[in-house]
């Protein structure tokens, strides 16, 4: 006799025997787990949060603003002239800063939400600008007009640069720079108020930004909602540069690019 024979009949009407609550709770925390297992997954390889703590990259980025930074892409097709790129500190860009003393639940609270993605408690350990320059170029300020110049080609900068009321271009801090081979020069688009490669040129990587410091491309505002949207890279700006090889680069695709400034 077969064990479905010697089952007791359900009779109708007959409420169906209670399992308990711990198969629900059972479930709901394997749902947890796995969500925080691929938030985990896409913060360590894919994309991450920071949050903007200065202006220095004014108007593009404001004080406060949340964005999402791509690391995957930069790895495969490199960096462009124009993107805006997160970095950690090459060493003696940031000002040392003491962070008050907090409890240990919330410095667990904190990385808890880290690890999802809701929190960026180290943005404050990097920075965010705006590559001018890379691998080979010849980037100099200033000719004649106060205009960057990069591979010879006058860059005309006004897509991006928060400049005060009257102003046609930032103030001048002379430099003349190729960029050395795994590198970038950047510069922040509130440029009278943002100390980049310019003013780091006394620091131990001469102002230029390793590539391996670099977390990736800053693709997209998150918060506040009426700032969502896009980080252009206004790579139209440097269509006309040639290449440190003297071929001109490609035109760029119509539309914006994909960009914590913990910045300075």
């Amino acid at each position: 006799m077969t064990a479905e024979q010697t089952a007791p009949p359900q009779h109708p009407g007959e409420p169906r025997r209670r399992h308990g609550w711990w198969p629900f709770v059972r479930d709901v925390l394997v749902i947890v787990l796995i969500a925080v297992v691929v938030s985990f997954l896409v913060k360590t390889f894919l994309v991450r949060s920071f949050y903007i703590p200065s202006g220095s990259m004014q108007q593009t980025l404001q004080i406060d603003d949340r964005i999402l930074v791509d690391e995957l892409t930069p790895g495969f097709g490199g960096f462009d002239r124009g993107d805006v790129v997160v970095f950690r500190d090459p060493g003696g860009w940031l000002n040392p800063v003491v962070e008050p003393e907090r409890s240990a639940a919330v410095e667990a609270f904190d990385w808890v939400l880290s690890i999802v993605g809701l929190s960026a408690p180290d943005s404050k350990d990097h920075l965010i600008k705006r590559v001018i320059g890379l691998p080979g170029d010849h980037v100099v300020c200033c000719n004649v007009l106060g205009q960057l110049t990069v591979n010879d080609v006058p860059i005309d900068e006004s897509a991006f640069l928060n400049l005060a009321a009257g102003e046609s271009a930032p103030q001048e801090v002379a430099f003349d720079v190729v960029v050395p081979e795994g590198s970038l020069w950047v510069l922040g688009d509130n440029r009278d108020h943002s100390r980049d490669s310019r003013y780091n040129q006394d620091q131990p990587t001469q102002g230029f930004v390793p590539i391996d410091n670099v977390v990736g491309r800053a693709f997209l505002i998150t918060w506040p909602m009426d700032r969502v949207g896009l980080i252009d890279g206004h790579h139209e700006v440097f269509a006309g540069v040639p290449d440190p090889d003297g071929e001109a680069d490609p035109e760029p695709s119509s539309g914006p690019s994909s960009e914590l400034e913990t910045v300075p």
